[in-house]
């Protein structure tokens, strides 16, 4: 692995675990075991790596979800919240979870990558959930786009209240939330 997606790859997960105004470029180069000159030459900021970060997990939402189609929309809104799954067995929140409550502190230019990957998520979300609902696969009231919001703030939270109970409270959210929406 190219020490530039090191880098990227230990920010995301100090984003997700201590918060991305809790950490400095000096947390990445002890374990890196590089200078912090090496981290500026590949991000010349810490703005530079955050939206970095958030524009390669858009990316990688999207080839994951485009990788799910062939899926019914059952199995896709399953893989989905397998993320937040995979999320809470390594103890961390979601990207979104962790930066929204910083969004006021961010650089304009994170907030634009924030605000895209809420956009790309929430869109792909209401098209599977319409679709879904088009084929009878699920049953709700209401537009889907206010489903997808209740399903992503569902999710989110899960993480951010298991890891204050110190319980897996993800797992009864999510069973909720499928049980509030198969036909």
């Amino acid at each position: 692995m190219e020490t530039k997606d090191k880098i990227r790859n230990l920010a995301e997960e100090l984003i997700r675990t201590k918060g991305y105004n809790a950490f400095s470029y000096a947390d990445l180069s002890a374990p890196l075991k590089i200078k912090n000159a090496a981290i500026h030459y590949h991000f010349p900021s810490k703005e530079v790596l955050g939206a970095s970060v958030i524009e390669e997990m858009v990316l990688g939402f999207q080839q994951l979800s485009s990788s799910w189609s062939d899926q019914s929309e059952k199995e896709q809104i399953e893989w989905f919240m397998d993320i937040y799954r995979n999320s809470y067995e390594k103890g961390m929140v979601c990207l979104m979870g962790s930066l929204a409550p910083d969004f006021e502190t961010l650089s304009p230019a994170m907030q634009a990558q924030i605000q895209r990957m809420s956009r790309v998520i929430l869109d792909w979300l209401t098209a599977c959930l319409e679709q879904g609902r088009t084929k009878q696969v699920f049953q709700f009231k209401g537009e889907a786009s206010d489903r997808a919001l209740v399903l992503i703030s569902s999710l989110i939270s899960s993480l951010s209240l298991s890891r204050v109970q110190q319980t897996d409270l993800y797992s009864r959210i999510r069973q909720q939330l499928l049980s509030d929406i198969l036909a």
